[in-house]
Order: structure tokens, then sequence, then C-alpha cells
């Protein structure tokens, strides 16, 4: 169980870069999600300081007419990650919300910030058309990468794992930093871009793995579950038969092989997808076979922990305790920095 006396990092943690990054709590997670990002983590936490957290006001951004659901969606994917591998011991695991300073960082932060910079950020424009059903001409939606930034700089990150995609977002938070420095004192250093390559995995039906699609495989469906969701996955549609030679590069399912099958056992797949000997069905039960053989140690951690509920809490608790008293030790920077002295704020 974790505790919240831990003792501190030691010198070598605390020469070891910082890294943050994020996820919006939206239920349980998928296969998208795990090798998008769980991955990744997992590689980097062995190699820097790294903070993850729970994104719950992030969520807000696009769920604010029903953010009910947020709060119970939280130990869910925290169980997940936990499940993968990701180790208290190792990063800060810890709830946005639970973190009052990122919305002072993130108030300051609006005060500068030009308008501008917001109406040309890619991501904002992509969003709005692939969520047109929602409205989000609002202000939270508009200045979600404010937020962002102070998410960053308030544990001055050096490094941001994202996709090439979502490097304009990294570099706002470049830009906002430059800017603070600039106008009142030199405190958050400029975070790099930690650019991860991200696999293009597809949905069952062939579209983007999405929630909203319905066409995930969780991490945690049970496997026969996984196999049947794996028997509907669409592949070559360009080998309407058996018989007909099949090409790996364009099957959806095969980036999946890539990800779960030993290089021999690939190399004889591709071969024999080609050469019309394998047909798709076979295909997609190999894969099924090797995915439940790799997901089978991280569901069993999963039940661990859906037994254990307090220890996700209590993990989750001593994470927000590390992270807060982060926070504050920035806010009392940024306070002096733009002029808001200790005597001024008497009434906190």
């Amino acid at each position: 169980m974790a505790s919240t006396d831990k003792p501190g990092p030691g010198p070598e943690t605390e020469k070891r870069q910082r890294i943050l990054s994020g996820m919006r709590p939206t239920g349980k997670l998928h296969l998208g999600n795990f090798y998008g990002a769980l991955y990744n983590w997992l590689q980097l936490q062995e190699e820097y300081q790294c903070h993850y957290f729970v994104a719950d006001w992030h969520a807000i951004t696009t769920e604010y007419e029903s953010p009910q659901a947020i709060a119970s969606y939280i130990p869910e994917m925290v169980m997940d990650w936990l499940s993968v591998g990701l180790d208290p011991d190792k990063s800060t695991i810890f709830v946005q919300s639970a973190i009052p300073e990122h919305a002072e960082l993130y108030l300051i932060f609006g005060m500068f910030t030009p308008v501008p910079w917001l109406e040309r950020n890619p991501t904002y424009k992509d969003q709005i058309q692939e969520l047109a059903h929602k409205d989000l001409a609002t202000y939270g939606f508009l200045g979600y990468p404010v937020l962002q930034a102070a998410d960053i700089l308030m544990y001055k990150a050096h490094g941001v794992p994202v996709g090439v995609d979502q490097v304009p977002h990294v570099e706002m938070t470049r830009e906002i930093a430059r800017r603070f420095n600039f106008l009142y004192k030199p405190i958050f250093p400029e975070p790099e871009a930690l650019l991860t390559e991200i696999p293009k995995l597809t949905g069952t039906d062939g579209r983007k793995m999405s929630k909203s699609y319905n066409n995930c495989i969780y991490l945690s469906d049970p496997p026969e579950v996984i196999s049947q969701k794996v028997r509907q996955m669409v592949t070559d549609t360009q080998r309407p038969f058996k018989k007909d030679p099949g090409e790996p590069d364009r099957c959806l399912a095969f980036p999946f092989h890539r990800l779960n099958l030993p290089g021999k056992r690939l190399e004889e797949i591709t071969a024999s997808c080609r050469a019309a000997s394998l047909g798709c069905v076979e295909c997609k039960l190999l894969l099924a076979e090797a995915l439940l053989e790799n997901l089978g140690p991280i569901q069993e951690k999963r039940r661990y922990y859906e037994a254990h509920p307090q220890e996700v809490m209590d993990i989750l608790q001593a994470g927000n305790q590390k992270a807060r008293e982060e926070a504050r030790r920035t806010m009392a920077e940024v306070r002096e920095a733009v002029g808001f002295h200790q005597e001024i704020q008497l009434w906190r």
C-alpha cells in the first residue's frame, strides 16, 4: 500500500530531467491508449523524473454539459495505468483538480496570452470539426492550451512526450513561458517536445479507435470479448478471397501484429499472407492468441487493483500531496514575480 510519508527522491532522482504528461479520464483504456501513450510512459519513467496526471479539468472543456461521470472514470483509468506498469515509486501520479494551484497559474497566464495564439492553434480547429455535435464555442475550450501550459510549467518540466500533431501545443507552452519570463522574472524553462512514434491503430471497424465509435478493444476486456472483437476487425479490403495474395502494408489489422508478434513469427505471417497461404480469418486467430498472451499479466494486475480499490486511492493521495508541495513552491515564485507579495496575501 502506498504511504504518504515516503522519503523524498534522492539526489540521483533530482538530477534527472523532468517529464510531464496527462490523460483525460474517459473510462477504461483501450489498445490505442496503451500503444499511443502508456507504452512510451513506461520507458520514460526509467530515464526521467516523471509526472503523470489525470486531466479531469481538461475533460470538462468538452464534457461540461454532463461532467458527473468524470469522477467515476478516474479510478478506472488509474487502475489501467498501474496495471501496465506505471510505478508510483518512480513517477508522481496525481489528479489535476486536486492541485488548485493549476487554476491560479492558468488564470495568470490567461491575463497575457494573446487570443490570436489560441485561434491559430491547429488542434483547436481540428477538434471543432471532429466534435461538431458539441457546442465548443466556449472560453474554456478556446483557452485549454493555456491550462495545458500551466500544467506543464507548474512542475518546470524539461520535456513533454507528444506525437507530431501535438507539437503546436508544446510550442505554445514555450511561447507562454518566454512571455512570462520576459514580462516578470525568468522562472520557467522552455520545455521541449519529445517526439514519440505513435503507431497508427484503427478500431475494429477500420476507423480511428475511439470510445465514441464503439470500436475499441479495451485492456480490461475479458478474453472471449477480445477474441470476438479481433475476429470482427477489418483487414485488407482489397483481398476479398483467401486465394488472393494479401498485402500486410494495407491491412488495417497488421499494425497490431507488428506490436504483438516476435520478429521471426511476424516474418512468417507476412510471407504467408503475400503468398495467399494464410487467410485473414486464420491470421486474426493468431493475433487474438498473441494479444491474450501479452495482455494476461496486465489483466492479472488489474484484477488485483479492482480487489484493492483503497490502494489506488492511497497512491493518488500520495501523488497529490507530492505534486501540491511542488505546485506551492512554484506559485510562491510566481506570486513574488508578478508583485503579489506576502503582505498582500494575508486574506488567503
